[in-house]
């Protein structure tokens, strides 16, 4: 669909145009679509492709595009992000995974909540907070796991004791008002935004206190065009941004753009496939990761080796 969408719908609108034009070529694009998706699959596409232009002008100025969105620091805080249910791996087990990415030198990482009932959950982040020690962040997804929010709201209560940095899209995102009604009732901040699209979503979010934090994906939202103006929202509402996965994207955007929190880290390609596909030159120490100077976003294919051994 996101490519159909492409090549059908948003080609012809941006070929042959100046790629500087960013702000006008959005809303053409924008207003081309209307009536096939403003989120979803066809802003995905629309994203992709404004991404691609902000590439192309930082390189065409040979400058890596943290730096043209204003950057403001080289190395940016990550937290690794993990802690999936998996058949096998129980509470110990999660433990170990957790303790592995303290060990790497993360002061952040990030579990999986709401598939269990609430002894189990306790357990598991039990486990974990006796593993990393007090002073490491723990973060909770629960992948809109809950139904009502008096379940989340019993849930909570437990995990309070753990002292969690937050708890991430509780319910559907669709659910906004359950999400504000939520934050009210919980010590933990509530994280939610990573698939909504638009300032105009993220201004009902804001506006109706469903989110603490906010975890727009610039390959969702529109791209970092409209990024760009969700984090001056967020900035307004006093609310920090902690973009959703995509490290190899999202850095540039927390290096480069006020009140940005976090980039989300996955340690290896077997939850997102990203870097099997593309490299971004990505290193990190001591739980922060390091920009380099590579022009645009500092993407180089990643191609299987030939029979002579060469890339």
């Amino acid at each position: 669909v996101v490519v159909a969408a492409v090549d059908e719908l948003l080609r012809d609108v941006v070929v042959g145009e100046d790629s500087w034009d960013v702000e006008r070529l959005w809303a053409a694009m924008y207003q081309k679509v209307l009536l096939h998706g403003r989120v979803g699959s066809v802003m995905r596409a629309l994203s992709a492709i404004d991404i691609a232009l902000w590439d192309a002008n930082a390189r065409s100025v040979g400058l890596p595009l943290w730096k043209l969105l204003g950057g403001h620091a080289q190395t940016v805080p990550a937290y690794a992000s993990g802690g999936y249910y998996f058949e096998g791996k129980d509470a110990s087990g999660l433990a170990d995974e957790m303790e592995s990415y303290v060990q790497a030198g993360f002061r952040a990482v990030k579990m999986k909540v709401g598939r269990g009932d609430l002894r189990s959950e306790e357990a598991r982040i039990a486990a974990v907070r006796e593993r990393v020690g007090p002073d490491v962040l723990v973060m909770l997804d629960a992948n809109n796991a809950w139904a009502d929010v008096v379940t989340a709201q019993r849930m909570m209560a437990m995990f309070e004791k753990y002292d969690p940095y937050w708890i991430e899209e509780p319910f559907s995102p669709d659910d906004k008002r359950s999400h504000a009604a939520l934050a009210a009732r919980t010590s933990v901040p509530v994280a939610t935004g990573e698939i909504e699209a638009g300032r105009w979503a993220h201004l009902e979010l804001l506006g109706q206190g469903s989110a603490q934090i906010l975890q727009t994906d610039a390959t969702a939202c529109g791209g970092i065009t409209e990024y760009r103006k969700i984090a001056d929202l967020a900035v307004t509402y006093g609310v920090g941004m902690a973009p959703h996965a995509y490290h190899q994207l999202h850095q540039h955007l927390v290096a480069g753009l006020p009140g940005q929190l976090f980039v989300e880290y996955f340690v290896d390609n077997s939850i997102v496939n990203y870097g099997e596909l593309l490299s971004a030159g990505v290193s990190h120490t001591d739980g922060r990761l390091q920009l380099t100077d590579e022009p645009g976003l500092g993407y180089r294919h990643v191609s299987k080796s030939n029979q002579d051994g060469t890339r």
